[in-house]
């Protein structure tokens, strides 16, 4: 019986055997020319790798001689942060990362990220040509950077960055890069979302989502489409290990071209100002408005003067669409707009009780009213050392904030002074000092002037609304 057993099996291992390749062979066909049997990415790669560069930075760190004997939280209690030690001295740091050139004038962009806080920036090209590279635009907002070198009029390869939404989801690119250090390295993959959201990486976080192997070292470098266009920058990976993963993210080239663009003009990149508020509309809220299926930012706040009251639109509308280009979330709505220079015009399309219109929004420029009134406040209180400024539509669209009404915002936080020991950050916005409302700088100084036995200073962080207390 065994025996009978193990022919049959024989022959059924011997049937499927001959069998897979007839079935194969039935459906598949013999390569008839030498292009149906190579696929290759290297005349892309000869094309755009040129003008993928490195970019080296090197900063100089003030670092003070302290005895590991003042780390004690006994000692700090007497000293803080003013121990004694024995000097200073400086300590070098360096880091690496990519930058791609787009302009024969010696034009690159990069990370921010890459080149922060730098005191020398190097670029070797891929022929390892070296030039020094001093910072034209950098903006934190989105990351990014645009460098300049001096080229003394010597030809050096560009990439083109390519048109705005000029890909879609499923199509081939490629990354180029300088990973980890080992030299420029090509990856391949696909595009796996467009107008991803990433929070905590940018304030614009909005970018191609791609499985082409994107490393530390990658950042700044090109994310390049089948026409040899840069369709983005690489700039940050999801990673529990530091190594790629398959989900990497670039920062769009129409954002990366506004940017561009800003620096050969010598100005400072201004975000148009919608003058308004909104929310994702999820399920539920598309359920309780009527719109199915549910999409859209619903507007729940506008602006006197903004340019989406002025073009019409009303608390409750629903923003769909943004020229053709459709909207899910606030993020998105805000990048869209953003790519496009102020004084131009984009044509809304938005819901409104159960119909679709349409209109055209003139895009303008955040007002300064109310004047920012800079002050540095000095007046022996817990908020001495913050440097304040009025809120304006310019100053909450710089800094992103979602603050409706008055308060006053926290530009930055000097080295030495109670504001920093009260733990105030850049981007706090100052509401109230022991119960009064703060709208304006002189309403807290008026504050700060006082000398009440116990402070309770109102603030608002990251849309929180928290209370510190000093005894």
């Amino acid at each position: 019986m065994g025996f009978l057993v193990k022919i049959f099996l024989v022959g059924a291992f011997s049937a499927l055997a001959f069998s897979a390749p007839q079935a194969v062979a039935q459906t598949r066909s013999i390569p008839t020319s030498h292009a149906e049997v190579q696929l290759s990415f290297a005349p892309l790669v000869k094309r755009v790798a040129p003008a993928v560069v490195n970019i080296f930075t090197r900063t100089i760190v003030q670092e003070r001689r302290v005895s590991p004997l003042f780390n004690d939280p006994f000692f700090r209690q007497f000293f803080g942060d003013r121990l004694p030690g024995g000097g200073t001295r400086e300590r070098e740091e360096s880091s690496l990362g990519s930058g791609v050139i787009v302009d024969a004038s010696g034009i690159i962009v990069t990370n921010r990220h890459v080149i922060e806080g730098a005191d020398e920036i190097r670029v070797v090209l891929n022929d390892r040509r070296e030039f020094e590279a001093e910072i034209l635009q950098e903006d934190e907002r989105s990351d990014l950077a645009v460098l300049k070198i001096n080229t003394n009029e010597v030809t050096i390869p560009t990439a083109i960055l390519a048109p705005e939404d000029t890909i879609e989801v499923g199509d081939l690119v490629i990354a180029i890069g300088n990973p980890f250090g080992v030299g420029q390295t090509v990856t391949s993959g696909i595009v796996s979302a467009l107008a991803r959201s990433r929070r905590g990486l940018t304030d614009f976080g909005v970018f191609i989502q791609t499985d082409a192997a994107i490393n530390p070292g990658n950042s700044g470098g090109a994310l390049v489409d089948m026409q040899g266009r840069v369709v983005g920058v690489n700039t940050a990976i999801y990673s529990k290990s530091g190594g790629s993963l398959g989900i990497g993210f670039a920062i769009p080239s129409s954002l990366v071209a506004r940017m561009v663009e800003a620096a050969k003009n010598g100005g400072r990149i201004v975000r148009p100002w919608l003058g308004a508020h909104g929310q994702e509309v999820t399920a539920e809220i598309g359920e309780a408005i009527g719109l199915s299926p549910p999409r859209g930012v619903l507007i729940d706040f506008l602006s006197e003067g903004g340019s989406l009251m002025n073009a019409g639109l009303q608390q409750g509308d629903v923003v769909l669409a943004v020229d053709g280009r459709p909207i899910g979330d606030p993020l998105e709505l805000r990048f869209r707009v953003s790519t496009k220079p102020i004084g131009s015009t984009a044509e809304f399309d938005f819901w409104r009780a159960g119909k679709i219109l349409q209109t055209k929004v003139r895009l303008e420029a955040p007002p300064e009213d109310p004047p920012r009134n800079i002050t540095i406040i000095q007046e022996g209180s817990p908020i001495d050392g913050a440097e304040v400024a009025n809120l304006s539509p310019a100053v909450k669209e710089e800094f992103n904030l979602s603050v409706q009404g008055g308060g006053v915002v926290v530009l930055r936080v000097l080295n030495r002074g109670f504001a920093r020991r009260l733990g105030l950050r850049q981007g706090d916005v100052i509401m109230a000092v022991n119960g009064r409302d703060i709208t304006r700088v002189k309403d807290l100084i008026v504050s700060a002037k006082a000398r009440p036995r116990t402070w309770e200073i109102t603030i608002l962080r990251g849309g929180r609304r928290i209370s510190l207390q000093v005894g």
